[in-house]
């Protein structure tokens, strides 16, 4: 009880304080036309304020309550005085004099952990870029010359931040001999004066030399500021709890990892992990191209180009492009791919098999349930079964099907479903009559597709062929293994002089590198019933004039599908294969609550959980997170552009 009062408490406070705040800050831009010294006022004590509350809640500063109260005071005077004179020198003054006070502020509260170590290549380099997007931002802007040097201070004042402060932990892995012509790495009190002054001193004359706003001015402050004062709660939040963590996020990976000597040291965080073997391992590369997948993946992709290029002969083509051949193609590549994932291990590539496993099968079933479902009897009924497991958690799920997957010794009963009926199918092949009973009725469905085989070559339809001949081979392996070596869960082994026949499950979490697609499936399992949902409601909104003109001009059902629907439900398609990659990408709890990690199913999500919160090395740490942040970044960058220009098209 206490603990849902204490929720509900924190709810309305939460509530009511953003209400407040955003009453606040419409009061606040209300004076800005006829109260202009309190609006300038409540404005530089609540930035400067903000600022090193901001430092504070990273922990950047000492005696944090007292240092944002006196920023906060500092930053209210300036304000004032800034909001009274209208001479440009004395306010680049006052300026000066404020920032140089916050300057001197930040460098006397500054902890340890951020002291710089200033070196002149990255001044020089931080500076020379500042400046440059200074005068890049002038250019786009107009190239008001009034502006010019403005842009310039302000660019000056990122640049002296950027080499200053944030060049400080790249520097940590140069050689001893080049460290021994710079300054110390370890940075000094003194620097972190010099830096904190100099950033205020360049911060306060840009702000200084802003010139005093005429009463039409500031009624577009009044006015314009209303667009950002909606934008403020969410700018805030996602300011406060993304953009600050990361940017600390990406110092951190510059550091070493001891918690109590964070000291910097270059690159050597990402070195380390690009060269260790648990992160990716090339050492069975070779063994790629003598992997049955890799044949088998050869011999499916060869198989759809001998289809298309039959196809096109048909219409005196070289070459035709089918639902079928097209089906075959991927598939000979999805396979291939799982040949190079097999042989090629560590994190990295673990991530991306996951990615791989998740956007074909989670897409390519969500999409055919879909389609099968479509205006059928029951349909919602077998929809809601399908997006059931949605509403199950990452844990749960993974709770579930690691109760599947379990294997008991194998003198015990099996109690894991797959192993119950993996040991069942070797029961059958080692009886003679179920044996025989099996291979019969293996042989009457192939009859049935070779019938369909026999069908679809009369209709020249090479995807009903292609597929009917490929469930033959797999049928046809089937009886040859039953009539032969044995499949199942039963293996014959010698005890005492004697032969005899034992259970032998299968260990679906411990044995590599397939142990990590049994996860997928998990994740796959529950990420359907979502694809689902969106291609189902995509494929009801295609028009349905398109779809009567298509089969009026006598296209099968197929060729709608296929030459219709596809391409009306592509950004829809894209859509769900992004917002796929980027779950995958940072998937976390399948692998933590299966394997914990273990058995060569570690992911990047976890690795970094490892690496930071159990070998408490935050610097190591830090850095797998920025790789991660990093392989997000251009699947995040697509939908940004896909949804520019779905809004200019």
């Amino acid at each position: 009880m206490n603990r849902l009062v204490i929720t509900l408490l924190g709810i309305v406070a939460a509530v009511g304080g953003s209400g407040l705040v955003f009453i606040g800050v419409n009061k606040l831009f209300d004076l800005t036309e006829n109260r202009y010294p309190r609006y300038s006022t409540i404005a530089g004590g609540l930035l400067s304020g903000g600022v090193f509350l901001l430092l504070w809640g990273n922990r950047m500063i000492d005696s944090p309550v007292a240092v944002t109260i006196i920023a906060l005071i500092i930053g209210g005077a300036s304000g004032f005085a800034l909001a009274l004179i209208e001479d440009q020198t004395q306010r680049i003054i006052v300026g000066a004099a404020a920032g140089g006070a916050l300057g001197l502020l930040l460098g006397w509260a500054a902890d340890e952990t951020i002291w710089p170590s200033i070196g002149p290549v990255g001044v020089i380099v931080g500076l020379a870029v500042g400046v440059g997007l200074g005068f890049l931002v002038w250019v786009l802007k107009g190239r008001d010359p009034n502006k010019l040097t403005l842009r310039l201070l302000a660019g000056a004042s990122f640049g002296w931040l950027l080499g200053a402060w944030v060049a400080s932990p790249l520097r940590g892995g140069l050689p001893p001999e080049e460290l021994e012509t710079t300054v110390d790495l370890v940075g000094s009190r003194a620097e972190a004066f010099v830096a904190a002054i100099v950033l205020g001193l360049l911060v306060g004359v840009t702000w200084g030399y802003r010139p005093m706003p005429s009463n039409v001015q500031k009624a577009g402050i009044a006015l314009g500021s209303r667009k950002y004062i909606f934008l403020a709660p969410a700018l805030l939040f996602v300011g406060s709890a993304l953009v600050i963590p990361l940017l600390r996020t990406i110092w951190l990976s510059f550091l070493s990892g001891n918690p109590n000597d964070l000291s910097p040291t270059g690159f050597s965080n990402y070195a380390e992990l690009l060269r260790d073997p648990g992160i990716i391992n090339f050492d069975r590369a070779g063994d790629i191209l003598t992997s049955s997948l890799f044949w088998l993946a050869i011999i499916v992709a060869v198989g759809g180009i001998l289809a298309g290029r039959f196809a096109g002969r048909q219409i005196g083509a070289g070459f035709s492009v089918n639902p079928g051949n097209l089906s075959l193609m991927a598939g000979g590549v999805v396979l291939l791919l799982f040949a190079v994932f097999t042989n090629i291990r560590g994190t990295i590539p673990n991530n991306l098999w996951w990615i791989l496993s998740v956007i074909t099968f989670a897409v390519t079933l969500g999409l055919a349930v879909a389609v099968l479902a479509d205006r059928s009897k029951g349909e919602n009924i077998a929809k809601s079964l399908i997006f059931l497991p949605m509403a199950i958690s990452f844990v749960g799920a993974s709770i579930i099907w690691r109760l599947i997957y379990i294997a008991r010794p194998p003198q015990d009963p099996q109690s894991g479903v797959l192993n119950s009926l993996w040991v069942m199918v070797g029961e059958w092949s080692n009886s003679g009559v179920t044996r025989t009973i099996v291979t019969i009725v293996l042989l009457v469905f192939i009859s049935g597709f070779l019938y369909l085989a026999w069908r679809g070559w009369q209709a020249g339809s090479t995807g009903i062929l292609a597929a009917s001949l490929a469930l033959i081979a797999g049928l046809g392996w089937l009886i040859y293994q039953f009539q032969g070596p044995g499949i199942g869960g039963f293996e014959t082994s010698e005890f005492q002089g004697a032969m005899r026949t034992i259970a032998d499950p299968i260990l679906f979490i411990q044995e590599g590198p397939w142990n990590n697609f049994w996860m997928m499936v998990v994740f796959i399992w529950i990420q359907t019933g979502f694809a689902m949902v969106i291609f189902s409601a995509a494929i009801k909104a295609v028009p349905e004039d398109l779809l009567e003109a298509a089969r009026i001009d006598g296209a099968t059902e197929s060729q709608t599908f296929w030459r219709v629907t596809i391409p009306q439900i592509y950004p829809t398609i894209g859509v769900v294969v992004t917002t796929l990659i980027v779950q995958t990408l940072k998937i976390f709890d399948i692998p933590k609550v299966m394997t914990n990690g273990n058995f060569d199913t570690q992911v990047l999500a976890n690795e970094m959980w490892e690496r930071a919160f159990t070998q408490l090395d935050f610097g190591m740490g830090s850095a797998v997170a920025v790789l991660l942040f990093i392989a997000v970044l251009p699947v995040m960058a697509i939908n940004i552009r896909r949804m520019q220009r779905e809004r200019l098209g």
